[in-house]
């Protein structure tokens, strides 16, 4: 069972350190099962995380690298002309689901799917409210949803796909079954349960740093993962079920702040990219541990091929965390890539949250070895470097204090990109003003 929920924040749950909102269910689950603390989205937005987590292949392999046009923001503070940007994930790629549905496998997505029309050409037997669209049109039915029947009026969506999701596991409980889980909140619009609402009106109290709605969400997704966990215990599936529980990119930082990461999604400081990421199999996992060893979603697709004991060559970017989380096997340091030779307009500015105003991400590849992160923008060829170790916070960049930290990275950083045909924007923007 893979639990996506969208845009939920590195910071935003309990045994992560947040102090305001309440998730119960997901603290006990922290202590069942293994913590990575460096955990990475592939992408600081939902597409293109998506589809690498589904495909096991980084963004320059399937050209998505934003929802809809690369070119966001206005066109007159474009320097560049950016990459086109492919906005459906094309049927040649495999994905994870059709890996494990030619393994025996019957698999269902209940949830957000975002990356085609239909997820049922792309590995999955069973869609239930997966359509391209990147968001809900309600949180309250009538959902307006042609891939999911309304609910009596007022019935609450993420309520909703928990009971269809049980709905799944109880029809398949004898079966080699795979759940994939993308919940649609905690995405905008913000939209809770009033009661909640309330609660998280009295705990938050002004304080610009949390959002009542946003609370309510969280906790309402607490409460029905809580509901699925409970599912597995009573159908004696708990032992046997892998669980992986991840978010698809970094927290919305205007909406609830993601200190102490610096930004939130859309950006490619930790704050947009930094998510929680939680791994629980009891059959095969005996000892739950907290861990700082970098990992990707890259590594979800040959971490469930190696758990499954399938060995076949998917030519996958990501590594198998299956014997660090079974034997305790040390995962071998590697390089973390992201590329975005794109255009993210910025959204309700907070300060000293992003290099500039007007963008959250302007275009740049940015590489993470060990406690070393650099940062590479194509505008300006512009340079910065953090030692992650000692700032977490992105305040202080290093750049001239380490050339050659910044040579051996930079050079990484380029073998990459002409190894994955990594396109990268040149052609000058004729309205561009300076």
């Amino acid at each position: 069972m893979f639990i996506l929920v969208d845009d939920l924040g590195w910071s935003d749950l309990g045994f992560m350190g947040n102090p305001v909102y309440d998730t119960p269910n997901l603290d006990l689950l922290s202590k069942e099962s293994v913590v990575f603390t460096n955990a990475y989205a592939t992408a600081a937005n939902c597409a293109p995380s998506r589809a690498s987590i589904l495909t096991g292949l980084n963004t320059p392999k399937h050209g998505i690298y934003t929802v809809g046009s690369s070119k966001r923001g206005k066109d007159i503070n474009r320097k560049l002309i950016p990459i086109k940007n492919t906005t459906i994930l094309k049927e040649n790629f495999t994905t994870l689901g059709e890996a494990l549905q030619e393994n025996g496998y019957i698999n269902a997505t209940v949830g957000k799917w975002h990356l085609s029309e239909n997820p049922i050409t792309q590995g999955f037997n069973v869609n239930i409210g997966g359509t391209t669209a990147g968001h809900p049109k309600s949180y309250f039915s009538p959902y307006k949803n042609k891939a999911l029947k309304d609910g009596p009026k007022g019935e609450y969506l993420t309520d909703r796909i928990t009971t269809e999701a049980i709905n799944f596991i109880v029809k398949n409980k004898k079966k080699p079954f795979f759940l994939y889980l993308p919940y649609y909140t905690v995405h905008t619009p913000l939209q809770g349960k009033e009661e909640l609402v309330k609660k998280y009106d009295i705990k938050v109290n002004e304080d610009s740093r949390f959002s009542a709605k946003y609370g309510a969400m969280v906790e309402s997704m607490d409460a029905n993962i809580g509901r699925i966990l409970t599912s597995l215990k009573e159908l004696n599936l708990e032992k046997n079920t892998l669980v992986i529980f991840t978010s698809d990119n970094g927290g919305l930082a205007a909406v609830s702040s993601q200190f102490p990461l610096k930004a939130g999604k859309g950006s490619y400081y930790e704050g947009g990219i930094r998510v929680p990421f939680l791994v629980k199999w009891p059959a095969k996992i005996k000892q739950p541990k907290i861990t700082e060893t970098p990992v990707s979603g890259l590594d979800i697709f040959p971490t469930v091929m190696d758990a499954v004991n399938v060995h076949k060559d998917y030519s996958l970017d990501g590594v198998s965390l299956f014997p660090f989380l079974t034997k305790n096997k040390v995962v071998k340091e590697r390089a973390l890539f992201w590329h975005f030779p794109i255009y993210l307009q910025g959204i309700n500015k907070v300060k000293d949250q992003a290099r500039d105003p007007l963008f959250r991400t302007r275009p740049g590849s940015v590489i993470r070895k060990g406690k070393w992160k650099l940062h590479e923008y194509f505008e300006d060829g512009a340079i910065e470097l953090y030692n992650l170790e000692l700032d977490i916070q992105e305040k202080n960049d290093v750049s001239k204090k380490h050339p050659e930290k910044v040579k051996e990275l930079y050079n990484l950083l380029k073998v990459w990109r002409t190894n994955t045909n990594a396109p990268v924007p040149k052609e000058l923007n004729k309205n561009y003003i300076e």
